[in-house]
């Protein structure tokens, strides 16, 4: 018996704004514990270290997972799996976001036709893993029946920001111990307040979680039967689809032309109730009450972080006097509150977020905003990350600026060269092989070399620890786009 993950990581970092950005968004940030949030997502499912494959579910193998990312995000994502000890991971590469259900059909084409998926967004919490492991117990012994199943979490309170799923007749469970899953009467779309109200009183619904176990024959199945054209779009895609390096690509043409839905829209709610879905499928819910959130705002972070007596959750250097009911998170620079209640402070290096916490959704009209000025603000960090290290900007002026680079332990930059700046680079940790035109040689700490104009250049480094250098870049134009490749260890062209 086994189950196969399959993790969608595809978000566009809009909603935790400015910590999370388009091209580092929040599933690969550290913002309920020391792992990133795709990492806490891994972990729920493997014992350390996670690379021996055991599960936490008794008597359940977990394979290595799928996950199914961004194009862009895709060396981050491959460096945060080697970080957990997972090195036979499967990514699948989107070249344009298409929702969750052709996702999901990408992962499902992949597996053989009994497979178990458990499909799990990467950027959700889930704090007691206990029960999330009881809840997948139940969901797998009904997948194994040919169910469609997905997980419903147990509400708190009133809430319009969620989806909900309405409960049918209860269904047997396989152990006393782990939650009564139902049949699915129906999904409702967002309620206003008063609806949700009446919802959480009944006693007869639950929210949508966006998770779902399902077998991969089933699910292909319903898709061919209510969406054929996704189904038709997506098999193009995959097998015209090619390996590249340690990834797999989707076909960029075929991909793009797919219908854009999500799991629940394409099929969920048609088989809800088992309306014209035939007799030989359904869908079921399994509850969950254990400290669920899909963090969808600051607030939400704010909900399930650890707050203190006046009930402020803190991180970084933070001093507070008379602040209560607050989320305030500093980066890289000393925050002070003083008499402020139920705000968001959020500071990084070049941008603050001040917020009223039940305002924190509106963060994304910033975004937009930034968007419409095509401001980097909304794209990257002043720390940038490449597949080889990083780099993050110091200071710039007229014609100049300053960049500290980090090279990775084995690693090189491509062989480049630019046809507008100079460099010079100075290393203040660990030991540089530089190559220069004709030359090739080493420099160590404390010692410099110098990169003319138009000089073919490659930064590598040979050692063990990480490489620091600083780089002065003069010239007339200073941008990224002022690079041609000869020669990359990553597959990016000139």
């Amino acid at each position: 018996m086994s189950i196969q993950p399959v993790i969608l990581s595809g978000g566009s970092g809009t909603r935790l704004w400015p910590l999370s950005r388009e091209l580092y968004p929040k599933q690969l940030l550290p913002l309920v514990s020391d792992n990133s949030m795709l990492q806490d997502t891994l972990l729920r499912l493997y014992k350390k270290p996670a690379s021996s494959g055991v599960s936490s579910l008794a008597g359940i193998t977990i394979e290595p997972p799928i996950i199914v990312s961004n194009n862009e995000h895709r060396f981050l994502v491959a460096e945060q799996l080697r970080q957990i000890g997972i090195a036979n991971g499967r990514i699948f590469l989107e070249p344009v976001g298409r929702n969750t259900a052709p996702a999901l059909t990408l992962a499902a084409l992949s597996c053989d036709a009994d497979s178990i998926l458990l499909v799990m967004p990467a950027d959700h919490v889930i704090l007691d893993t206990g029960k999330f492991a009881s809840a997948c117990m139940t969901a797998n012994a009904l997948a194994e029946g040919n169910w469609l199943v997905t997980f419903g979490i147990v509400p708190r309170h009133a809430e319009t920001g969620y989806g909900y799923i309405k409960k049918g007749g209860e269904l047997p469970g396989n152990n006393p111990q782990n939650p009564v899953p139902c049949v699915i009467d129906q999904f409702v779309e967002k309620p206003d307040f008063e609806t949700a109200q009446r919802y959480i009183e009944s006693g007869s619904y639950l929210w949508n979680s966006g998770m779902f176990m399902l077998k991969a024959s089933v699910w292909l199945k319903q898709l061919e039967r209510f969406r054929p054209d996704i189904l038709r779009a997506c098999r193009q895609a995959f097998n015209q689809g090619k390996k590249d390096l340690d990834f797999f690509r989707a076909d960029t043409a075929a991909f793009a032309n797919c219908p854009s839905d999500s799991i629940d829209y394409a099929v969920m709610e048609k088989v809800a109730g088992n309306a014209n879905a035939g007799n030989d499928v359904s869908a079921a819910v399994v509850p969950l009450d254990a400290g669920w959130s899909d963090v969808g705002a600051w607030s939400s972070l704010w909900e399930v972080g650890n707050q203190d007596e006046q009930g402020n959750v803190i991180k970084g250097d933070v001093k507070t006097h008379d602040v209560t009911g607050s989320f305030l998170y500093a980066e890289h620079r000393f925050v002070a509150g003083v008499g402020i209640k139920d705000l968001v402070v959020v500071e990084t290096a070049d941008a603050v977020l001040v917020a009223d916490k039940q305002r924190a959704q509106d963060v994304k009209k910033i975004v937009e905003w930034l968007k419409e000025q095509e401001r980097d603000e909304r794209l990257v960090h002043r720390q940038v990350y490449r597949p080889w290290g990083s780099y993050e900007g110091v200071t710039a002026g007229d014609r100049f600026q300053v960049k500290r680079i980090v090279v990775n332990p084995g690693a090189s930059l491509s062989l480049q060269m630019h046809h507008h700046r100079a460099e010079h680079w100075i290393v203040v940790k660990g030991t540089a092989k530089v190559t220069r035109g004709g030359e090739v040689f080493l420099i160590t700490e404390n010692q410099s070399t110098y990169i003319p104009l138009g000089e073919k250049h490659r930064l590598e480094n040979p050692g063990t620890v990480p490489l620091e250098i600083i780089e002065v870049q003069s010239g007339t134009y200073l941008g990224e786009d002022d690079i041609v490749r000869f020669e990359d260890n990553y597959g990016r062209g000139p």
